[in-house]
């Protein structure tokens, strides 16, 4: 398998786990050290204990809709891969990057970060499609 498929499966993994609530998929997901994750409207989260706790909190919300992730754009350099993709939570557009590192043969996630879009889901498409 290429580079390229192996982080895009890698990131679609994340998106699984994430809609799946499956706190033991998300956690073999993210490397053991120096992650961060920055959630929408959430202080910046240092670490894997602090990182996957947020997942757990997440996971606990009974109104969390589930993530649908499409416009994805791989870039690797090395051993580093970063997925920048567009989301869809319920009808908000965010737009996140999710930065893997490949570590003993598997990029494992080492940064998440979602931002909300400042266009509606239609003019995102017709800006972000190349």
């Amino acid at each position: 398998m290429s580079d390229e498929l192996a982080l895009l499966a890698a990131n679609h993994a994340y998106y699984d786990a994430f809609n799946a609530r499956d706190e033991e998929a998300m956690a073999a997901l993210w490397a053991q050290h120096n992650v961060s994750c920055v959630h929408p409207g959430w202080p910046p989260l240092l670490g894997r204990e602090a990182v996957l706790s947020s997942y757990e909190e997440i996971f606990r919300n009974p109104r969390q809709k589930n993530i649908a992730h499409r416009h994805v754009h791989c870039l690797i350099d090395g051993d580093n891969g970063r997925v920048i993709c567009v989301e869809t939570v319920g009808e908000a557009a965010l737009v996140a990057t999710n930065w893997h590192r490949l570590i003993e043969g598997r990029w494992l996630l080492v940064h998440h970060q979602a931002s909300p879009l400042a266009f509606d889901l239609a003019e995102s498409d017709r800006l972000l499609m190349h």
